[in-house]
């Protein structure tokens, strides 16, 4: 039997639109479900682009699972209304929630290209309410199957969270950092109810998240490129992919695999957390040149 055989999964979050708001279907977002539809679960994904969506669905049909394993909601994963719609149809069509992965969320960039301290306030106001308060909410909704189902809730939170500095992107390590918080408090509120909740924390990973912060793909793969080859970046020498974090996320939602985490950031990045500035130089060389 495949281990989320009878589960039922939704899955928010990997791509942006144009309006801001990322869905299920590209990048880490469509890798989790596709293995989770793999691995038998029902899955419900959720976005605001319908020909992505409908992507993503293809994709997982494609590796022989029902069309009817598969619910697609086109929504706004920060809007009320459209969390009461994901989580109502998911019930209605599956019966159950046994997972809840939220793994929506994005950057945004300041208009005038302002960065640190001087950046607009109102991109503070969208990176908390896509990255931190739809989760909140959407985990408030999803409560009450999630504990009928003695279920799990995967939160994906980023590097950037911290502890080391964020500044070009402070609004959103900021996001991400009170997302982290509210997993912790979150899983010691809800393992009462046998409800299990963690976080991850990706670093840098091969996904639309140039285009989210509206970076030529070019432009995005030098980036990449030049991260990929200075160890102070990243130690192991590579970017993740989606599958890397979709893997990580899949054995935290398997409770006969990760039954004793509770509450925990787990940083997915290639070694990248663990680099002091002076790591990024060879101590030997630099002793020579003394």
């Amino acid at each position: 039997m495949l281990r989320f055989s009878g589960k039922v999964a939704i899955v928010t979050g990997s791509f942006r639109t144009v309006h801001g708001i990322e869905s299920s279907s590209n990048g880490i977002g469509r890798a989790i479900a596709i293995l989770f539809a793999r691995e038998g679960a029902k899955v419900t994904i959720t976005g605001r682009n319908i020909k992505r969506l409908e992507e993503t669905k293809q994709m997982i049909v494609k590796n022989g699972i029902p069309e009817e394993h598969v619910l697609e909601i086109v929504t706004d994963i920060t809007s009320g209304e459209g969390q009461n719609e994901l989580i109502n149809l998911t019930i209605q069509t599956f019966g159950r929630l046994d997972i809840l992965v939220n793994n929506a969320g994005t950057g945004f960039l300041d208009a005038e290209g302002k960065t640190g301290v001087d950046q607009n306030i109102s991109d503070l106001d969208k990176s908390i309410n896509l990255n931190t308060r739809s989760i909140v909410t959407l985990t408030q909704k999803a409560k009450k199957y999630l504990i009928e189902a003695k279920g799990e809730i995967v939160n994906v939170s980023s590097k950037a969270a911290g502890p080391q500095a964020s500044p070009d992107f402070i609004y959103y390590g900021m996001a991400k950092a009170a997302l982290d918080q509210f997993t912790r408090s979150a899983a010691i509120d809800l393992i009462r109810h046998g409800v299990r909740v963690n976080s991850v924390s990706p670093g840098l990973v091969r996904t639309g998240f140039g285009e989210t912060i509206e970076m030529s793909d070019d432009a995005f793969e030098k980036m990449v490129q030049s991260m990929e080859s200075n160890k102070a970046y990243i130690p192991c020498g590579k970017a993740g992919q989606p599958e890397d974090i979709a893997n990580l996320i899949a054995f935290l939602a398997d409770r006969k695999l990760s039954s004793y985490i509770i509450g925990q950031t787990i940083a997915i990045d290639g070694g990248s957390s663990l680099i002091m500035g002076m790591q990024a130089f060879d101590m030997m060389d630099v002793l020579k040149s003394q």
